[in-house]
């Protein structure tokens, strides 16, 4: 069990005293909370299963195959891509609409979403936006199939990640020519950093690559035994966690770097690999999933670590905080889920 020994009882985890979870029946692709509270989680076999702060999981049968890619769309509800080609929006009721069918045999891989109302959706080297009455806004191309999608705090830029690099766009320019971060190999999971001022890229031979907007500057983070799928700046952004190793490896993004400083590892040592992370919208505090099923939550400053869900029900495939970080959210790819309210006594 990573980094938590092996005399924990259930009994000493979160979930079993704060928590409430429901077995899915299908792998976990992603998970989302609307401004309501309503946590959706995204399944392979196309529907989402929304767990209500009543209490109640009703299923939305979104799309006719797997869901992709899922995130809270960007004034209520929920935004999925699927493997029919269709872009969806959810209410957090249940209710589906089509936002667009963006071709048979095409899949929706990533998608993203702005408070703005801004949209966007990855199909082959194409990312189309949409605002948020679901009108098409343009269609951005690159030079290969997009790996990731990310828009900016401010909603103004929206990155994507690809071969050879990133492609970063100016949402609201009149000529669409990006700003290209060029880094040789295949780059996917994409992240902004709060302040806008670097974009990083988790790279196909385990690794990362970053940019420093203001001069180019290249940053290379290496050292993982695996992918990482998963990325997460603290909420000030000085801290960039990820996943990809046995650890919850977390990079300092001030004082000059991360370039010449070495990480920070939290909750590791069992050999375990990370499956997934999540930073608390506020403080600086991670929660990580591992491949065994174990969750748990870490606090940077001082590296305590509080368990949070018991390993035994499959890796940990997706993981999330709500907006106000007092309730997290997990699946797993065997179809389990779980939400534990923190603010519970």
């Amino acid at each position: 069990m990573s980094g938590q020994g092996s005399e924990v009882s259930d009994a000493d985890f979160l979930l079993s005293a704060r928590g409430r979870s429901q077995e899915l029946g299908a792998w976990v692709i992603g998970l989302a909370f609307a401004k309501d509270g309503s946590c959706a989680f995204g399944l392979g076999d196309g529907t989402l299963r929304i767990a209500r702060p009543g209490g109640e999981w009703p299923t939305a049968e979104a799309h006719d195959g797997a869901v992709l890619s899922l995130v809270a769309d960007a004034r209520d509800g929920f935004l999925t891509g699927g493997d029919d080609g269709r872009l969806v929006h959810t209410d957090a009721d249940g209710t589906v609409a089509e936002i667009a069918a963006l071709g048979a045999m095409k899949w929706v891989e990533h998608v993203a979403a702005h408070e703005s109302g801004l949209r966007a959706a990855s199909v082959g080297k194409q990312l189309h936006l949409f605002d948020g009455k679901g009108q098409k806004l343009k269609t951005l191309t690159h030079p290969t199939s997009v790996g990731g999608v990310a828009f900016d705090a401010k909603g103004k830029r929206v990155a994507a990640s690809h071969y050879n690099g990133a492609s970063l766009w100016f949402v609201a320019a009149k000529e669409d020519k990006p700003r290209v971060l060029e880094w040789k190999g295949s780059h996917a999971a994409i992240a902004i950093s709060p302040d806008g001022t670097h974009v990083v890229t988790a790279m196909q031979e385990n690794a990362l690559h970053g940019w420093r907007l203001s001069d180019s500057q290249h940053m290379r983070m290496s050292g993982y035994p695996s992918k990482t799928r998963f990325l997460s700046f603290t909420a000030r952004g000085r801290w960039l966690a990820t996943s990809g190793a046995d650890s919850v490896v977390i990079w300092p993004f001030f004082g000059g770097g991360p370039m010449g400083k070495a990480p920070t590892e939290l909750a590791g040592g069992d050999g375990v690999l990370c499956n997934a992370v999540a930073c608390h919208p506020q403080h600086e505090v991670v929660a990580a999933g591992f491949a065994d099923g174990l969750v748990l939550i870490a606090e940077i400053a001082s590296g305590k670590v509080v368990p949070v869900a018991p390993p035994g029900r499959g890796g940990i495939s997706a993981l999330g905080w709500n907006a106000a970080g007092s309730v997290l959210a997990f699946g797993t790819e065997e179809g389990f889920a779980g939400l534990v309210d923190l603010s519970r006594r």
